[in-house]
């Protein structure tokens, strides 16, 4: 007789519910508790008025991960999720008021910023092919393998990476390797942003992160034509379609464990077994809250945090034509905008603003003449700052400057505002001091101490989500679940 596992998993991120999916696959029975009223995490959705917002990741690369896991969907939960590759991956407005459209397509974006900045076209297309080689190069192990496990990292696929370090160029900085490439201030603003998008500064962070932009800008941009929210209800749908059963506004207070081995945990005062726990909560709120006794490993214990973020939600009183789904106006010195972020740990008086206009895409998202804006800026990490200042200064810094590259009127356009800062984002998604990747990547060994997605000291935990590795990001939360399921199945396997 098949024995029916038990897995309990904490959290209905990504990654959980992408391990919910994986191991139900495999006839356990899963049950996800989610402290909020429903799933997503980071990824979620609020309403103001007439006015929806994406909550979190607001970009999506490799949709085949999403679609790989509703392969087996049924018709009606497939169909939420219908990815749209971008023709137009962002619109950046540069310090010099320069304002780019730049194209998906790599041979049209070569040639647009090299007739824009001047820089040869043969170096955007030589740097363009050695970030698709780094990719192909490092993805196997770094982002799709478990290199924490010797016998996977000694593999024989795996130990060209060991060969071929140097090409990884791990001692250089993202904008060290990016200002010798190029020779345009602009373009190399463009690829040093990629450093934030797991949280990091372009002046720390290694040269291998390059990597990142190889997946917006030869893999593709895509955008789900119902929103990005649609990606965890499609996912939401299929767990509960799979038999996974759901409690939310339950907050898990404890993991149970039986010497090293988990037997369950605690919620709301009851205890619930299980033979496997799945942890998709901030690898530092585990070990804090949820094991107390036992000793953190060493890189979780360590605290180098990433940035957080201020997200201002606006419901716009208009729809500018001039403003796209993506829109970047750069800061016009970076290095002092990170100096600010990871030394001062304060904001800068120029930040770096984002915009993303979901009903750009998304008609229903906004009424008809009206727009939702989701504006971001950098921040750093809830470190007792006094955010009841620095948000409204920021405010006020973010509007000035708006107006004065868009030469209209903000304020008043404002019908709907919703704000959240790092303080809000550690409250809602119990990510340690608001920083929305766990740890940071700026250090040339940082991928080395990311958890692993399984413990070595306790049998029967995994761990999944943003703050363990590969990291954080749509693509690399999925690529953490479908570790875990390999994990899982070592020892737990019912088919």
């Amino acid at each position: 007789m098949i024995q029916q596992y038990i897995t309990n998993i904490i959290g209905s991120g990504l990654g959980g519910l992408a391990v919910a999916i994986r191991l139900a696959r495999h006839g356990h029975k899963v049950r996800v508790f989610e402290k909020n009223p429903g799933p997503g995490g980071k990824l979620n959705s609020i309403d103001r008025g007439q006015y929806r917002f994406d909550t979190g990741p607001s970009l999506l690369t490799l949709p085949e991960l999403v679609e790989e896991l509703l392969s087996d969907a049924p018709e009606n939960i497939r169909s939420l999720f219908k990815p749209r590759k971008l023709d137009k991956i962002c619109k950046y407005y540069f310090p010099d008021g320069t304002v780019v459209d730049a194209p998906s397509d790599p041979e049209a974006f070569s040639r647009t910023f090299s007739c824009l900045t001047g820089e040869r076209k043969a170096n955007i297309d030589r740097y363009l092919k050695k970030v698709c080689e780094l990719y192909d190069l490092t993805a196997p192990v770094f982002i799709f393998g478990n290199f924490h496990r010797k016998e996977e990292l000694f593999q024989p696929k795996n130990l060209k990476v060991l060969f071929n370090l140097h090409r990884l160029n791990p001692f250089a900085t993202m904008h060290g390797y990016n200002s010798r490439r190029f020779s345009h201030r602009n373009i190399i603003q463009l690829f040093d942003r990629y450093a934030t998008y797991n949280g990091s500064s372009p002046y720390s962070a290694p040269a291998t992160l390059n990597v990142i932009a190889h997946l917006e800008h030869n893999k593709g941009a895509f955008f789900p034509e119902n929103g990005m929210f649609s990606i965890t209800m499609a996912l939401y749908e299929y767990a509960l379609h799979l038999g996974v059963e759901f409690i939310f506004n339950t907050y898990v207070s404890k993991i149970k464990l039986d010497g090293k081995k988990t037997t369950g945990l605690i919620a709301r005062d009851k205890e619930y077994g299980s033979d496997i726990i799945v942890s998709d909560c901030d690898v530092f709120h585990l070990y804090e809250y949820l094991l107390p006794e036992i000793k953190a490993p060493a890189g979780s214990r360590k605290k180098n945090l990433s940035s957080s973020a201020i997200i201002y939600y606006w419901g716009m009183k208009i729809d500018p034509p001039d403003l796209d789904l993506h829109n970047i106006f750069f800061a016009a010195d970076y290095r002092k905008e990170f100096n600010c972020l990871f030394k001062k740990m304060t904001m800068y008086s120029d930040p770096t603003v984002y915009i993303f206009i979901s009903s750009k895409a998304a008609r229903k998202d906004a009424p008809e003449g009206k727009s939702n804006w989701f504006v971001m800026v950098n921040a750093p990490y809830d470190n007792g700052q006094d955010w009841n200042e620095l948000i409204p200064q920021t405010r006020k810094n973010i509007i000035n400057k708006l107006e004065s590259r868009l030469g209209f009127s903000i304020q008043d356009k404002i019908e709907q505002e919703f704000i959240i800062g790092p303080p809000e984002i550690e409250k809602n998604t119990l990510s340690t001091a608001g920083a929305l990747y766990g740890n940071s990547s700026n250090s040339a060994s940082s991928a080395f101490y990311r958890h692993p997605n399984f413990s070595k000291k306790i049998k029967g935990l995994y761990l999944t989500g943003g703050s363990v590795h590969p990291g954080g990001g749509i693509p690399l939360c999925l690529a953490s679940a479908a570790i875990v399921e390999k994990e899982v199945l070592r020892e737990y396997k019912n088919s």
